[in-house]
């Protein structure tokens, strides 16, 4: 398994929602910490690995700070404040590229864990963004086209 990159198609197309999670996908998530761990990432979305699905994941440890869960099935990321503010992101898929990308500060969250619960929760600071940027993989939007 190895990290897709632009101009791959994948990156570019609204992912399909899971209707099961199987052992197989509990595997999945694991190789995928695996990758991204290797590559120095702090989220991975599956069509960054070539799948077709609604699936993230991030740094476990991020997802600690902010008592957040690290895995994101079918979920649903929305803007939930006006105040935006505009970092630097880069992206496993877009080696050596770092663009100045205006996100809201605050996001509402609905999702899966990986083992089907539901969860939700108003998420903000750098786990707003990281989630952020995660869900526009979901939906085929890669930062270069923010």
């Amino acid at each position: 398994m190895e990290i897709v990159k632009k101009p791959n198609k994948i990156l570019n197309k609204k992912l399909e929602s899971i209707k099961e999670i199987t052992p197989q996908t509990k595997k999945l998530i694991l190789n995928m910490r695996k990758i991204m761990k290797e590559n120095n990432g702090i989220g991975l979305a599956v069509n960054q690995v070539g799948l077709d699905m609604q699936l993230f994941i991030i740094d476990e440890e991020l997802a600690k700070e902010y008592s957040a869960p690290s895995v994101y099935i079918n979920p649903e990321v929305k803007p939930y404040s006006k105040d935006e503010e505009e970092l630097e992101e880069g992206c496993l898929s877009i080696p050596e590229t770092w663009l100045k990308i205006k996100r809201p500060k605050k996001a509402k969250v609905k999702s899966l864990d990986e083992n089907g619960k539901k969860f939700k929760f108003i998420a903000k600071g750098m786990l707003a963004r990281v989630l952020q940027h995660e869900y526009d993989h979901l939906q085929g939007v890669l930062i270069t086209y923010k």
